[in-house]
């Protein structure tokens, strides 16, 4: 077991947000009392409150405390994967408390930051759920993963158990809608000293919420234990205490090991008598653990925990016993109607491994235990596998060998194989490369048999992940054939090839291909609409707002945006129906242009959401123009010169033009 880092808390603040953690985690570990196996016959204590105790390590901070003391969840889901190593393991876990539960998870929460700024305030923020987060992997990397193992007969009871311990570095957290974003009743924090943008909601909101981990990144397990002396080749038992776990999934997942399998198990309740004694009966009311093996071989052991209220204090722990030794009896795995037939072509592409998915190779064959496929190839540098998901996978190391045969056979994880064999060939059907047309508005599909297959028919399209484009069909024999396929209502961007090839003497071969190509985006359309007279623009009676109104249409179905330039001034205040737009222009941004403005150039700026910019540039006379030059002609000009004006001082030169200009703008607008 790896030595623990012992950290001092130096303030009250750090202790609180420790015990925070602690209750926060056991809540996500799901369990009141975190046994270990090597505990499973020993009394629990109770953990002391956060009562702001000095010196305490964070570790001893986080033991103990009992989970149901403060919350209730609804599920939890814990999924256990040893590593291949058996010495370390990788666990994901995940917590759902739902509707009232989770007011009270939040109002627990808050009420220990009771006597800090912003605690026992009947909200929860987002400062107490970071306080939760930051220390999370130290706290629980402190805590008890409550499995053990025990290679050897099959083991009952407490003493000399091999613990599964956390990994701090290991571990990654997550938490959701603890501090839901955006709800009708966010505030920001109301408390002194809150962190910048810290929002908070009432305690009392019932919207569910989740707390996860999971393997943190770059990272290869969060668990670790003993290397098991003989790597589970020989007998083991796995126990976990499951004590007050009131309704939780566990799933454990093991290396790949041939042989191995579920022997027995036993679920035990154990009680403490008046006199101080304990007895442990087995309980046999609850549903035992499921085994079953994956397609690639690896076995999985499946187990639901249910532990009611009413039966606390009872101490429950669930014992599962595993060996190597091959059953008494056993089937050997038989091929179905669903399999292939003797002698056809299982279909290949360039740089894809998976020929096969796994949900249409589950029904070759069956067998009580499990089965996979075991292939010899006459080709050196042939392999082939299923994986866990049980899609079929070939790999060919053999640049001279672009297709093999092979003889293939139904396994079980216990060395048996099917009586008869499937004689299959491998390789690639076809090859294939496509370019844009020269006008970008299709693609240009060219597809070469390999003559492994005689004849088959193509069918593919032009795709993205939101839009597809029209199919179209070749059969493709001895020479090469080539596919137009259009992009119409395609968007701008990437765009794949997608289809099937089919054919009598092979299995359907769906494709996704990929070769680099974008269909180019298109400039949107902007036309202007012209008025009753004939004009661009219709002019307010003020003469110094006028409105124009058209459409704006993007070939390529995008979203466009609009905006205006004017006198150097930009604006994008227009409003939308469909297509079509409106904009009420203001001539004010143009007052102090020199010389004066008498027609109005607009810029109208469309841009699409690949980025594509359409300008459109509208010529607007300015209808009152003739008459503010005749309020400011020369003459007048003249006669200020004959009444001597250049003589005035700078100052009442100005305060006179300033007064002749609102002089013509009140001639305009009379």
């Amino acid at each position: 077991m790896a030595a623990r880092t012992t950290v001092g808390l130096s303030n009250p603040h750090t202790q609180v947000f420790t015990v925070i953690l602690m209750v926060f985690l056991m809540f996500f570990m799901g369990t009141s009392s975190l046994y270990t196996p090597q505990n499973v016959l020993e009394n629990e204590t109770d953990a002391a409150p956060a009562d702001g105790r000095q010196g305490l390590a964070i570790e001893d901070e986080c033991e103990g405390l009992k989970f149901e003391d403060l919350f209730d969840y609804d599920f939890a889901n814990f999924k256990v994967f040893i590593g291949d190593d058996w010495a370390t393991a990788e666990m994901d876990a995940g917590a759902f408390v739902n509707g009232s539960k989770s007011a009270i998870v939040r109002d627990n929460l808050d009420g220990l930051f009771e006597g800090l700024s912003g605690g026992g305030n009947d909200y929860i923020s987002t400062d107490e759920r970071d306080a939760v987060r930051a220390i999370g992997p130290k706290c629980i990397g402190a805590m008890d993963t409550r499995i053990g193992m025990k290679e050897g007969i099959p083991h009952r009871g407490a003493p000399d158990w091999n613990n599964l311990t956390f990994v701090e570095d290991g571990i990654g957290l997550e938490e959701i809608d603890l501090v839901p974003e955006n709800h009708p009743q966010e505030r920001s924090c109301q408390n002194l000293g809150s962190a910048n943008g810290c929002k908070e909601v009432p305690v009392s909101i019932t919207e569910d919420l989740q707390i996860m981990m999971y393997l943190a990144e770059d990272q290869s397990n969060n668990v670790r234990f003993d290397k098991l002396p003989n790597s589970g080749d020989s007998n083991f038992t796995l126990a976990l205490n499951i004590t007050n776990m009131s309704y939780a999934n566990l799933e454990l997942n093991f290396p790949l090991k041939q042989g191995l399998r579920m022997s027995n198990y036993s679920i035990q309740d154990t009680i403490t008598n008046t006199d101080g004694t304990m007895t442990a009966t087995e309980n046999t009311e609850l549903s035992g653990p499921e085994a079953i093996y994956l397609p690639d071989g690896r076995l999985r052991v499946n187990q639901v925990v249910t532990y009611a209220t009413s039966e606390y204090p009872i101490q429950r722990d669930l014992f599962i016993d595993f060996t190597t030794m091959a059953p008494e009896t056993n089937e050997a795995p038989e091929w179905s109607s669903n399999a292939p037939g003797d002698g056809t072509v299982i279909p290949m592409l360039a740089g894809q491994n998976i020929v096969v998915a796994g949900e249409k190779t589950e029904m070759w064959a069956t067998d009580d235990s499990g089965w996979g496929i075991d292939c010899t190839f006459t080709e050196s540098g042939w392999s082939s596998s299923l994986d866990g998901e049980g899609n079929f996978m070939v790999e060919n190391q053999n640049s001279q060998a672009s297709s093999s045969n092979a003889e293939c056979y139904a396994v079980d994880p216990f060395g048996e194989s099917s009586i008869d064999s499937r004689n299959w060939s491998f390789g690639e059907v076809f090859t294939a490369s496509a370019v844009l047309s020269s006008t970008g508005d299709s693609i240009e599909f060219t597809l070469s048999p390999t003559g492994l297959v005689n004849e088959m028919s193509i069918n593919a399209h032009a795709h993205q992940s939101t839009a597809m484009g029209q199919i179209r069909t070749t059969t493709l024999s001895s020479d090469d054939a080539v596919l137009s396929l259009p992009l119409d209502g395609l968007s701008p961007g990437m765009v794949m090839v997608m289809g099937q090839a089919q054919s009598t003497t092979m299995l359907d071969l769906d494709f996704m291909m990929n070769f680099g190509l974008k269909k180019a985006s298109l400039a949107p359309l902007i036309s202007v609409s012209k008025n009753l007279d004939g004009n661009n623009a219709t002019w307010e009676a003020n003469g110094l707002t006028f409105t124009l109104k058209g459409d704006v249409l993007d070939p390529d179905g995008e979203d466009v945006t609009l905006s205006l330039l004017l006198c150097g001034y930009s604006t994008n205040d227009f409003l939308r129906d469909g297509s079509g737009w409106e904009i009420n222009v203001n001539i004010v941004s143009c007052s102090s242009q020199n010389p004066p403005v008498t027609a109005y150039d607009i810029v109208l700026t469309a841009t699409d959401e690949s980025g594509t910019v359409t300008t459109y540039t509208v010529y607007v006379p300015d209808p009152y123009a003739s008459t503010g030059d005749t309020t400011s002609t020369s003459d007048n000009g003249d006669n200020s010169e004959e009444e001597g004006l250049p003589g005035l001082s700078m100052l009442a030169t100005l305060s006179i033009t300033l007064l002749g200009a609102a002089f013509v703008g009140r001639q305009r607008r009379d």
